[in-house]
């Protein structure tokens, strides 16, 4: 990964960066059940879900989200000298626009969208994060996420 200084970085507004493909297995989506206690048979299910309209289980919409962090790293995205900490912030917006069907291939789309100084050491990034699916032509999940990076 290379890294580039926060004042570098503040001038790549607008750039994208695609993550790598992965492949979003009904073990994943178990494990998430397991972790968040959401148990929704959609999820978990594969006989009962099939007899809806997904045809078969789906992810969680939130597991789409918890998988910006994994994806973010397999992208060409800089990281930001001397970091020494990275924090959630939170979010300006959130939308689950399309299930997942376990055994999808998805990856991130990562756009910047912010970054600036709030004090010396610590820079607040707005990134814009699109779940594709392959095959589809519209995102399963969009967002806007906002981080506080402490260099």
């Amino acid at each position: 990964m290379t890294a580039i200084t926060a004042e570098a970085m503040a001038e790549r507004i607008g750039s994208e960066w695609l993550s790598d493909w992965m492949t979003l297995d009904q073990s994943r989506i178990t494990a998430f059940a397991d972790a968040t206690d959401d148990h929704q048979f959609i999820h978990i299910d594969p006989e009962a879900a099939a007899a809806t309209p997904f045809g078969g289980t789906i992810a969680h919409g939130f597991l789409l989200l918890s998988l910006m962090p994994k994806l973010a790293a397999s992208s060409e995205m800089p990281a930001i000298v001397g970091t020494r900490m990275g924090v959630n912030y939170g979010g300006n917006r959130v939308r689950f626009v399309r299930p997942v069907r376990s055994g999808a291939r998805i990856r991130g789309r990562f756009t910047l969208v912010a970054l600036e100084q709030k004090r010396p050491g610590q820079w607040q990034q707005t990134i814009s994060y699109a779940v594709e699916v392959d095959g589809s032509d519209q995102p399963a999940l969009i967002a806007e996420w906002i981080s506080q990076i402490f260099t």
